[in-house]
């Protein structure tokens, strides 16, 4: 009779999540990983080939957190640029909730990689949104304008970045009515 299972691959898989997230890239090890999950290391290459993978398993997750985040977001109504705001806004919260892991999306570590296909997939909603506003021919130049805008925004905001006083969140609608009120001219 067979040993029975004592972790699963998504536990492995949050359990990496949490080691990132709590004491960064460098601390992701599958030693770490395995005291988590209550198994000895060795156990985790039943399911897991190694770090990179666990990466990889990471940023796939994160991906897959950002595309449900944007697609529930895109349901909000009929008005393009209340689902654009919506979509932005829970960007934003998943990058506060998850910020190691949304990093890696845009800037990965060695051995982890955001599947081009699958990013893709996850910006279609804000794409589709940008469209309505813009036209096909402008479409994809600018969603990518308020991707950049976004990214930099959440980006800045996770290191702290804005040290000049003022009301952060105020300025985060501001911006986000400045880029879309720029799409629509």
């Amino acid at each position: 009779m067979p040993a029975p299972e004592r972790t699963t691959t998504a536990a492995i898989v949050e359990a990496a999540r949490s080691v990132l997230e709590v004491d960064g890239v460098d601390a992701l090890t599958m030693q770490a990983v395995a005291g988590r999950v209550g198994v000895r290391a060795p156990s985790l290459y039943k399911r897991v080939p190694g770090r990179d993978a666990l990466l990889d398993a990471v940023v796939v997750a994160t991906l897959a957190d950002l595309a449900s985040a944007i697609a529930t977001a895109a349901e909000q109504g009929d008005d393009p640029r209340a689902r654009l705001v919506a979509m932005a806004t829970a960007t934003r919260e998943l990058a506060r909730r998850a910020p190691v892991g949304y990093g890696l999306l845009f800037a990965p570590a060695p051995g982890a990689r955001a599947d081009p296909a699958a990013l893709a997939a996850a910006a279609d909603p804000m794409l589709a949104a940008v469209r309505e506003l813009v036209g096909d021919e402008d479409a994809l130049d600018a969603a990518r304008l308020l991707t950049a805008w976004l990214h930099g925004f959440v980006t800045m905001d996770l290191a702290g970045a804005f040290r000049l006083g003022g009301d952060v969140e105020s300025a985060f609608g501001y911006g986000l009515r400045r880029v879309l009120d720029a799409l629509g001219d």
